[in-house]
């Protein structure tokens, strides 16, 4: 069993050099970044036969370590209703892999001096002031009714990037504030200044600064980087991020029409990604830029956003951030007095400014290393960036329903396959 594998390994290889060459980041052979290629080539035979057993769809992979990648393959089918194989110029949601970009271009203007962390989101959008927080108690009729109380304090730019702000998501679980931000239809696409006028309406799910709350926080952060920078959020995203790191694909939807047949498609009864919540079609220009999961691209442009965050910052030369400022993202910003509520990131990790941060060696069920990164989107996406390995790893599929099995999975296999760890 184990020629056959050696011999795909250097086919895959091989077509990792001719692609990433096309795409100007440097690859090697897994073994020159101290990786096994029999093992990274069970990672892609297990996706493979997944693919071809009908759980996913298609994959695309990249794993790279010391600056180089060292495979980039992908499996299955880039649309399961017309049979077409998956490219590795394949466009997929990145849903809430969207949120690290944006919170990436807060952080811009944080070390401008733009904003600061510690602001009252109110002084960017005065709306905000208004809101209150949603408390049920048992009604006269035994029912749950909302009570409505004011914050005991501000919510805070920073409450913002580490979902403590006190909103939430409609999508996800249930309450009477879920229901109100169901029906008040926040996902209809109107422009981010409409969103937050709609937002602004509703109540908190919990006081600001006490629980970590899977929310709408990011889309907030990415109005506020409108007001503040003065132009659409796409616009400050191409021009201080996606353009400076050559992420030509990366988009909130796909006009040009000659792209349409490369958006990967989930299968027709996995398009759900919470309540009420089905996949959007990219090829559809609506208004809405959604800075916490609206943006589109390929698993390259995405590769070369990791590369900068594990470069502390830069890439090819141009700088985005401070070293310091990065590494202050990814300390973790939670502390014993806020409340886990449902919390996504798991046991063993805390969360940054803009994803999770791996705070343990052990507790969590899959391997990894202290001061990891990562997050996923609800489609089927996941990264991680790990700097004591000096790696990262970019998955794409659009399965939402098998998410989170192949986080994991990915995980443990890939770690499996470091057989020089921490050197080169």
């Amino acid at each position: 069993m184990k020629r056959p594998i050696v011999l795909l390994t250097s086919v895959l290889w091989l077509a990792t050099v001719a692609l990433v060459h096309a795409q100007a980041l440097p690859s090697a052979r897994p073994e020159q970044v101290g990786l096994s290629p029999e093992r990274l080539g069970a990672v892609v035979a297990t996706l493979r036969a997944d693919a071809e057993k009908g759980q996913i769809p298609g994959a695309v992979l990249v794993v790279a370590r010391h600056g180089k990648v060292a495979l980039f393959e992908t499996v299955g089918v880039l649309d399961p209703q017309t049979k077409a194989p998956m490219t590795k110029d394949a466009i997929f949601r990145i849903y809430s892999m969207t949120k690290p970009i944006t919170s990436v271009a807060v952080m811009m203007l944080v070390e401008e001096g733009r904003i600061a962390l510690g602001d009252p989101v109110a002084k960017y959008l005065p709306q905000i002031a208004g809101m209150k927080v949603g408390v049920e108690q048992p009604g006269t009729d035994g029912k749950p009714a909302l009570e409505l109380v004011a914050p005991r304090r501000p919510m805070t730019v920073q409450d913002l990037l580490r979902h403590t702000s006190g909103l939430t998501y409609g999508v996800f679980g249930t309450g009477l504030v879920k229901k109100q931000y169901l029906e008040a239809k926040l996902f209809d696409y109107g422009s981010n200044a409409e969103f937050v006028d709609r937002l602004a309406k509703l109540p908190l799910a919990n006081q600001p600064g006490t629980t970590w709350d899977y929310s709408h926080s990011t889309d907030v952060l990415g109005r506020i980087v409108e007001v503040v920078a003065n132009k659409s959020l796409y616009e400050f995203q191409k021009e201080r991020i996606l353009d400076p790191l050559g992420m030509k694909e990366t988009t909130y939807y796909v006009g040009d029409p000659s792209k349409h047949a490369r958006v990967a498609e989930p299968f027709p009864n996995d398009r759900t990604i919470g309540i009420d919540a089905e996949f959007f079609d990219p090829r559809v220009v609506q208004k809405w830029e959604s800075g916490g999961g609206g943006l589109v691209g390929t698993v390259m442009d995405y590769a070369r956003f990791c590369q900068m965050l594990l470069n502390g910052g830069t890439l090819d030369g141009k700088r985005l951030l401070g070293p310091k400022t990065l590494a202050y993202m990814g300390a973790d910003h939670l502390d014993a007095s806020i409340a886990p509520g449902t919390y996504l990131p798991g046991p063993g990790f805390g969360f940054g400014l803009g994803f999770a941060v791996r705070r343990d060696a052990g507790v969590a069920s899959m391997q990894g290393s202290v001061g990891e990164l990562n997050w996923g989107g609800a489609g089927g996406t996941y990264f991680w960036v790990d700097p004591k390995e000096d790696m990262f790893v970019v998955l794409a599929m659009q399965s939402p329903k098998h998410r989170a099995y192949y986080r994991p999975l990915l995980k443990n296999m890939v770690y499996g396959a470091v057989v020089k760890p921490n050197g080169k």
